[in-house]
């Protein structure tokens, strides 16, 4: 007797595994590969290991950056390719995900990004490459102690799970399994020859980052030598040409720093001391503007 309605408990832990969708074997074949970039901001750098959790079942891949365990947490995780959030649920006793955001890119193919301290899209959101989706963090089920860090996937409609879990490409390279360190080119397509690090100085590194639509992406960055922050917008439309092009850096409880004005490449630096201070930050380019909460307290 054939029980099409039905799912015995084996099977609803697949579906449960397999992001809620269930993939029978001979499902029609993926599409073509987005052109996936790392799960982070432009210009960060970041270690990832795809054999250091029992939990792994093949190509998954965990990343960290900093010195110590928690060096990473609340960092910014951004989306690898645009697409339609599908998943964005704190997933409880289901999985060890925790805090899991799912992206659809089409053409059969998807992104998981688990362990979020945060969640910054809803469900059925549109989402850009690049934008900002959640924060790195160690949530999971009950009892599941991990140390912060941010779990991702790739999958396909093409197989079941866990056949269906693909080898990360980055930038069109496939990921130096079981072990690499990668530098994010997840940039908007910026043919700006500058980068934020370079506009703010030695020292400072990318902590988060905003989409200006297409005509620039403004950054917040932080120094952990002097405990300074430091905001600049950086074009990626009419790059070379002077347009109307700002930054702002705002230390909660201090007067807000702005620099604004018909540039070329870029606005900024302004940098700010905020050690364990909320800063808010934003910028514009364009007809674009991004104006952060009051945020990265630590």
């Amino acid at each position: 007797m054939k029980l099409r309605g039905l799912l015995t408990a084996g099977a609803a832990l697949l579906l449960s595994l397999a992001g809620g969708v269930a993939l029978a074997p001979g499902a029609s074949a993926a599409g073509p590969r987005p052109n996936f970039q790392m799960p982070f901001p432009c210009n960060q750098s970041w270690s990832g290991n795809s054999s250091g959790s029992s939990a792994h079942q093949s190509w998954e891949i965990d990343w960290n950056r900093g010195s110590t365990a928690d060096a990473d947490y609340g960092d910014t995780v951004v989306a690898a390719a645009a697409g339609t959030v599908v998943i964005s649920a704190h997933q409880g006793s289901t999985n060890g995900f925790g805090n899991l955001v799912k992206i659809d890119h089409g053409g059969g193919w998807s992104t998981y990004y688990a362990h979020l301290s945060l969640r910054s899209v809803g469900v059925g959101a549109q989402v850009s490459q690049g934008q900002k989706i959640g924060e790195v963090g160690n949530t999971s089920k009950p009892g599941n102690n991990i140390s912060p860090h941010l779990h991702y996937e790739v999958r396909t409609t093409d197989t079941s799970y866990p056949a269906n879990i693909q080898k990360a490409v980055f930038n069109g390279v496939t990921f130096g399994y079981p072990a690499q360190t990668l530098t994010s080119h997840n940039c908007s397509g910026s043919n700006n020859p500058y980068s934020p690090e370079e506009v703010c100085g030695s020292g400072y590194s990318v902590i988060d980052s905003a989409a200006l639509g297409s005509a620039g992406r403004v950054y917040l960055l932080y120094n952990t030598s002097n405990g300074n922050n430091c905001v600049t917008t950086i074009k990626t439309a009419s790059v070379g040409s002077a347009t109307t092009t700002s930054a702002y850096l705002e230390v909660q409880g201090k007067s807000r720093v702005t620099d604004s004005g018909a540039f070329a490449y870029y606005a900024g630096p302004v940098r700010a001391s905020a050690s364990d201070t909320c800063v808010k930050w934003g910028g514009k380019a364009g007809s674009s503007a991004y104006d952060s909460p009051f945020e990265h307290c630590g």
